[in-house]
């Protein structure tokens, strides 16, 4: 939560960051950086692949996200891959973490109370240890990384919502200094 992009791009220590489009900045996340939004309505968007990764090492994704809220205040995080049904969320402001839930195959994060945003968008979360069968539970999963963006409303802000015209002010784009990762 920012309406300052330099404020989020200096918490990031994005190296080499330049002015982009939204489009040019969402084609160089495909080289692993970042693209740093201006403004929308308070919020402050931080995507692409330079972000930490939950299935990867959720470790790392739970140091990085609290270190960036212990500099930023309030930080949400989103992550989806749609062909694997791997996703999380996040909720964390001043480095503690209210609500984190990550699924990999299992699950890997599951701390804080469930929201009433949570639970009105209808997420469904598993306990850790919980054999939850992929191929059964497949509808389950899908139905999750569906409502991400639905989630990201209710707490803040939907991004598939915003408008075209939010997507014509210019961002930064930068790649991530690995000691900050």
């Amino acid at each position: 939560k920012s309406n300052n992009a330099a404020e989020v791009q200096a918490a990031l220590n994005l190296r080499h960051a330049v002015p982009c489009s939204w489009e040019e900045g969402l084609v160089e996340t495909i080289e692993g950086k970042l693209f740093v939004s201006r403004p929308i309505s308070g919020w402050v968007l931080v995507v692409g692949p330079g972000l930490p990764e939950p299935a990867d090492d959720v470790d790392a994704c739970y140091r990085f996200l609290r270190n960036l809220s212990r500099k930023l205040g309030k930080v949400q995080f989103y992550s989806v891959n749609r062909v694997l049904s791997h996703h999380a969320w996040a909720l964390l402001e001043d480095g503690v973490v209210y609500r984190a839930y990550a699924w990999a195959g299992e699950t890997l994060w599951n701390e804080g109370f469930v929201t009433a945003a949570e639970r009105e968008v209808g997420m469904v979360c598993f306990d850790y240890g919980c054999e939850a069968n992929v191929f059964s539970s497949r509808d389950v999963l899908a139905g999750d990384t569906e409502k991400l963006n639905q989630l990201a409303g209710r707490w803040s802000l939907d991004p598939a919502a915003i408008s075209p015209a939010g997507c014509r002010t210019e961002g930064i784009v930068g790649k991530v200094s690995q000691s900050h990762r």
